[in-house]
């Protein structure tokens, strides 16, 4: 009898959380991304301290590395989506996985699994190391404000994630697609953010963790921000199944 669709479902995202678990370069990005995270972080903790700025927030300080740290989980999301296609692994792949939408499908959530931890904890080590620091210096926050803070910060990495990885399925080469991204996400977004709309992916996501200041304009709650944010990452992944299953390996 033929296994069910559900069970076979499940073997496919078992399949990919062990391909993934055992890709030596995706624990090297992850324990990069955090070593450098916490040296950005300590930097601008000291930084604030030195400045003697008048009660720096904690959570200002803590996610003040955000627009670096982006970097390491944009790769996280190529190298998930292009590992298999560097040495024609993908061929076995889709012998032993003929499903295609179902496969890659499968693949973006089992990266979800793995990114949604490895983003919470590297966030929260940044805010736990600047209120450390700067105890008995900083404003005082609100736990609510924290959690909403980190959970922002942690959907803002992984839907980044997500948004690289398709970016890195439909291109299906590593080197290219962090060019585009990184090109885009570190030189052309901030040259051209006061020229271009709220709604791009990175514009947009920034307002699930940062509180707007006063006198910003077209300023985006955090809901609205995750919305549209979550319209780009989730329409490129079905634009990169569709084009996945109508093309050869």
């Amino acid at each position: 009898m033929s296994v069910s669709s559900g069970r076979k479902t499940i073997r496919i995202l078992r399949a990919e959380l062990d391909k993934l678990m055992t890709l030596p370069w995706i624990w090297t990005a992850v324990t990069v991304t955090f070593l450098v995270h916490l040296l950005l972080t300590a930097a601008f903790t000291s930084a604030s301290l030195q400045e003697g700025a008048a009660a720096p927030g904690i959570l200002n300080t803590g996610l003040a590395s955000m627009s670096y740290l982006q970097a390491g989980f944009i790769i996280l999301g190529i190298l998930a989506a292009c590992s298999e296609y560097t040495g024609g692994q993908i061929r076995t792949t889709l012998t032993v996985i003929p499903w295609r939408g179902r496969q890659l499908f499968m693949k973006h959530l089992a990266l979800t699994l793995i990114t949604i931890p490895a983003a919470f904890i590297l966030t929260a080590s940044g805010v736990l190391y600047a209120g450390w620091r700067l105890d008995g210096h900083a404003a005082g926050v609100e736990p609510h404000e924290v959690i909403q803070a980190l959970l922002g910060a942690t959907g803002y990495l992984t839907l980044t994630t997500l948004l690289s990885a398709a970016i890195g399925a439909l291109l299906r080469r590593t080197l290219p697609a962090l060019v585009i991204l990184l090109g885009y996400y570190f030189i052309i977004s901030p040259w051209s953010r006061g020229l271009l709309p709220a709604y791009f992916p990175d514009t947009a996501g920034r307002y699930m963790y940062l509180l707007p200041s006063s006198g910003e304009l077209n300023v985006l709650t955090p809901v609205q921000g995750a919305g549209i944010l979550m319209i780009w990452s989730v329409s490129l992944v079905a634009v990169a199944i569709v084009v996945y299953r109508i093309r050869d390996a």
